[in-house]
């Protein structure tokens, strides 16, 4: 059991009245319709559509088909009184070949859906890139070619231009940590590729390329506009206090965590990053004033959260523990840290296997928000999957979803409390959908969706949720 688990509070805590309460999907994981409106194949298409990478053969090809039901989910946001929506925008919806001019009615989808979350009174929170590159861009090298960086920098002009004038809230890139590393070197994720090399070649560009779009951004839109970038930071803990264990730690928080933070909010990669890997790579791919590109101020950072990362020093040579939650590979996708060993944080365990512990939430935001004073935090993705069933009444009763989310907000309220400018939190996720290399076998929604009927259906823990964002104050769950 953990401490935010033993802790139980029962008191009713209130957060800031312009605190926002939203919800998070992502484009492959529910747009469907994937081959109309001009939309090309994004390494997400290719990869699901290549057996043995996706359980069970699933694709994202009709997903929820948010494409064609987005007004009832937006009917559904508002019925739950949500305050705003995180989505992203599918770069192959939007620029096929991620070259060259807009396709119209692919931006036309993205004008109706904010049109429609405006008119419902819901704030829209635009993702660029939330994994699914156009694939003609890594049939040209993906992101650890240079170019790639440029070519988004294009796209994100675009999809500004068309929708800087409703938008207020910007994110760049979701997760660079997982497309560079679990993309090409693990091979779990698109575009399945397994060199460690490559990986850091494509943290290096997705750090270039959202500098790049941040300058983009900037120059399109108005001086309101909020810009931020959406990062999983790994709240890195020892196994034990052993010196050696603390080393293991210092290495993954900087390929996990810093290889991202230096970067993008200090202007310089860390020296231990190329220390570590310069058995890999000399880092000849990082050009003068590429750093100084990354670094462009933010508005806010954008923290996901989910479980904690417990690790320990290796032998060498001795066949050590990957247990790191990011899937099964026989590749490790800790460029340059390969042999150190990960295990399962202790305690209560979601349906994806990770550890539920609230407290390393409030550690983690406590802990940035120290580093990087005067930069406030968003939560932009926290929840859990669970095994949903509907029951013969016809609802979905989800108290676990609902336990997990209370005790993440009230890590959030204890961050606040104690200092950390946090201004909002984003439920992961909306809708049942597509989990990527498990398909359609993990639930994280906070509405069940009937996968054969597309019927949708919010969960206990949504009408909850909903009672917590429509009051802004958070008591426990099942309570009046």
């Amino acid at each position: 059991m953990t401490a935010s688990e033993n802790r139980q509070p029962t008191a009713t805590r209130t957060f800031p009245p312009d605190f926002l309460w939203g919800t998070a999907t992502a484009a492959y994981q529910i747009e469907g319709a994937a081959r109309e409106g001009g939309r090309t194949p994004s390494i997400w298409d290719t990869f699901s559509h290549t057996p043995g990478k996706v359980f069970e053969g699933h694709t994202g090809d009709v997903a929820v088909d948010h494409y064609h039901r987005f007004p009832e989910d937006v009917r559904l946001m508002s019925e739950l009184g949500l305050g705003a929506y995180r989505f992203s925008v599918s770069w192959s919806r939007v620029q096929p070949t991620g070259r060259g001019p807009a396709v119209q009615q692919g931006l036309d989808f993205y004008r109706r859906l904010v049109d429609e979350l405006l008119a419902a009174g819901i704030t829209p929170a635009l993702t660029l890139y939330h994994w699914d590159l156009p694939q003609d861009l890594e049939d040209a090298g993906g992101w650890p070619e240079r170019a790639t960086a440029g070519r988004f920098a294009e796209y994100t002009a675009l999809v500004a231009d068309a929708l800087g004038d409703r938008v207020k809230h910007w994110i760049t890139l979701n997760e660079p940590w997982c497309s560079a590393f679990l993309g090409y070197a693990s091979g779990v994720h698109a575009p399945g590729r397994t060199n460690p090399v490559a990986a850091l070649q494509a943290a290096h560009h997705l750090n270039l390329g959202h500098g790049l779009a941040v300058q983009a951004l900037r120059a399109a839109l108005p001086g309101e506009a909020l810009v931020t970038v959406s990062l999983n930071l790994h709240e890195v803990r020892p196994l034990t206090s052993s010196a050696e264990d603390r080393e293991a730690a210092r290495r993954i928080d900087a390929v996990g965590n810093r290889i991202w933070l230096g970067p993008m909010l200090e202007g310089a990669y860390p020296e231990d990053l190329f220390t570590d890997t310069a058995h890999l790579t000399d880092w000849s791919f990082v050009r003068g004033g590429d750093t100084a590109t990354a670094h462009q101020p933010l508005d806010l950072l954008a923290v996901n959260y989910y479980t904690p990362t417990v690790v320990a020093h290796g032998a060498e040579g001795d066949v050590v523990p990957q247990e790191d939650g990011h899937g099964q590979s026989e590749h490790s996708p800790w460029a340059g840290s390969e042999g150190v060993a990960f295990y399962r944080a202790p305690g209560e365990r979601t349906a994806m296997n990770w550890a539920v512990d609230a407290d390393a939430l409030y550690d983690l935001l406590t802990r940035t928000a120290a580093r990087y004073p005067g930069l406030p935090l968003v939560v932009s993705e926290n929840g859990a999957a669970y095994e949903d069933e509907i029951g013969p009444d016809g609802t979905v009763h989800d108290p676990e979803r609902a336990a997990y989310v209370h005790a993440h907000l009230d890590a959030v309220h204890r961050a606040i409390t104690d200092g950390a400018d946090v201004r909002g939190y984003f439920l992961w996720s909306l809708l049942d959908n597509f989990e990527w290399s498990y398909g359609y076998a993990k639930r994280f929604g906070a509405i069940h969706v009937d996968y054969d009927t597309l019927k949708r259906t919010p969960k206990s823990s949504a009408h909850w949720y909903s009672c917590v964002a429509r009051t802004g104050e958070l008591r426990p769950p099942g309570r009046d």
